[in-house]
């Protein structure tokens, strides 16, 4: 997210950002990262997977692997929180038979407009194995994940 942006000529030097709610922390992904903010349904799970691995969630006519970010970076499951909803996520390129992963949030997700100016990386607090970076943006501490190290999982655990 530090690097500028380029407009019609004309430098962006703000990144329109949703802020995802998570047990404990907070997701921050460009709004591009983003297909759909979808409503809490009931997922299909699938035994013999991992705990991070809640099932598939059935989005516009397709089964959308869904997982737990807090469990991928070590941290206990809980049950899906039925005010919360879905990000699904765009591919990143790791796979294309793999378009889209989604994650569940424990609210409703916000939208910010953050600057690199506004980005400080976040050294206190030790990053989890999926998080790219952990940063502060005024007094909140927020969380860049890795994406494309999600795909990675949830194709390991889907088999594509």
């Amino acid at each position: 997210m530090s690097d500028k942006l380029l407009s019609n000529g004309n430098q962006v030097t703000n990144v329109p950002c949703l802020l995802l709610p998570l047990l404990g922390t907070t997701l921050v992904v460009p709004n591009v990262t983003v297909a759909e903010m979808a409503p809490m349904t009931p997922v299909q799970e699938v035994a013999g997977t991992p705990d991070w691995f809640v099932g598939f969630y059935h989005w516009r006519n397709q089964k959308v692997p869904l997982l737990s970010y807090e469990v991928l970076n070590g941290g206990a499951r809980y049950p899906l929180n039925p005010l919360g909803r879905i990000a699904v996520l765009n591919n990143t390129g790791v796979n294309p038979n793999l378009p889209f992963i989604a994650v569940a949030t424990q609210g409703i997700p916000r939208m910010a407009r953050i600057g690199e100016e506004d980005i400080a990386e976040n050294d206190e607090i030790a990053r989890g194995s999926f998080d790219l970076m952990r940063v502060k943006v005024g007094v909140e501490e927020l969380v860049i994940p890795d994406i494309a190290a999600l795909e990675a999982s949830c194709l390991e655990v889907i088999g594509e």
